[in-house]
């Protein structure tokens, strides 16, 4: 008998729209928690427009959103029994109100945090924003790249030649992540109290969180560190190396004895940990064009396979370098049975687990909506 999911029987009402919302409300429904998403009349939220790689889906789209439910609401249609009163009546029921609507939006709706705790003594409310609800920034339109810069990332990201974004919504997840452990504290403390209460989380101020290492790097060293594309900006050998046929294996040298243990077992090389060179973290720093020269000389004559079970062989932290394709099919996901099918309104969809495993607990994974998919049952459930 699987263990029963931990937010059986908690109700999140999510106004939510692109990547960090929704992000934070699929881990609750994966949780088990019932999430009712509001989408807008038609279109429904504007991720599910991205593209429509994903069996005719966006991919963006069928990762956030999977075991909610949809309703379409028109949010201004005040009429007695309209659209307006079916939001009100699923707070008066919900446990949870998760939104990230540009800034002030909730607050014109009549939804903003202290009016509906004020209302709703149990309710939780969680309030999503680029930059926060004061300040300067308040009011600024935020998208995760953009937040990006304004958080330093970019500036610390990439190669000598010029800085990078990253390749995924980082200010968005991070947002997300901070909600969704926000939204559980907020349950906890609710058993405690009996009483709601209301946070929020700001792009900006959990990007900036993930940003400890450069801001401390910078701001006592008096240096920024130096964008290293792939490699460490502070530790060699520490990075991409090729392989003679073609493959690239990253390697990872924390400390001297590992230096040593690479010299004399991987590379055959002993010579290198004696190279003044060489001798300490920093005089490989400084040196790091000739000791990569090195390396990728001893490893031209292998595969990067072999070179792989020579580095794991002698202890030295490594991995492949594998695009999209190669995850997917990645041998340890498939010895961990970390695969699972969702529906979805254009087939069936391969998705990946959550990455926290409890013994004899399985996340619920439920479909993927379509809009409006629920609108008729939920407005039956309310009485409406």
């Amino acid at each position: 008998m699987p263990l029963p999911l931990p937010l059986a029987g908690v109700t999140v009402v999510a106004l939510e729209q692109a990547v960090a919302a929704p992000f934070a409300t699929r881990q609750l429904a994966d949780l088990g928690a019932r999430v009712i998403k509001v989408e807008r009349p038609g279109e429904g939220d504007f991720a599910r427009a991205y593209d429509s790689v994903v069996l005719g889906q966006s991919s963006h789209f069928v990762w956030l959103n999977r075991g909610k439910e949809s309703i379409a609401l028109d949010l201004k249609d005040d009429r007695a029994g309209g659209d307006r009163a079916v939001l009100d009546r699923l707070l008066e029921r919900a446990d949870v109100f998760v939104q990230n609507l540009a800034p002030g939006a909730a607050e014109r709706l009549g939804l903003g945090a202290e009016e509906l705790t004020a209302r709703h003594g149990r309710l939780i409310v969680c309030g999503i924003s680029g930059y926060g609800t004061s300040g300067p920034y308040r009011d600024k339109k935020a998208y995760d790249l953009l937040v990006q810069c304004e958080a330093g990332l970019p500036s610390i990201t990439g190669g000598p030649d010029g800085p990078a974004k990253a390749g995924i919504a980082v200010a968005d997840i991070a947002a997300g992540m901070y909600a969704f452990t926000g939204v559980l504290t907020a349950l906890y403390e609710r058993e405690h109290t009996g009483r709601g209460g209301r946070f929020e989380v700001s792009m900006l101020e959990a990007l900036g969180e993930w940003m400890g290492f450069p801001y401390y790097w910078t701001q006592y060293g008096g240096v920024p560190p130096v964008r290293s594309g792939a490699r460490h900006a502070t530790i060699a050998p520490y990075g991409p190396f090729a392989a003679g046929d073609g493959g690239n294996v990253f390697l990872a040298v924390q400390n001297q004895r590992e230096w040593g243990v690479l010299c004399r077992d991987v590379l055959d090389r002993p010579d290198l940990e004696k190279d003044e060179r060489y001798a300490t973290n920093p005089d490989r720093l400084a040196h790091r064009a000739a000791l990569e020269d090195e390396i990728t000389a001893a490893f031209g004559g292998m595969t990067a396979d072999q070179v792989v079970a020579r580095l794991d062989a002698a202890g030295i932290a490594n991995a492949l370098l594998r695009d999209m394709a190669g995850f997917a099919e990645h041998p340890q996901l498939a010895a961990r049975d970390r695969w699972r099918e969702v529906d979805s309104p254009g087939g069936p969809l391969r998705a990946l687990l959550p990455p926290v495993t409890v013994p004899g607990r399985e996340a619920a994974m439920g479909a993927i909506p379509a809009v409006d998919e629920h609108g008729a049952a939920i407005r039956a459930e309310l009485g409406l």
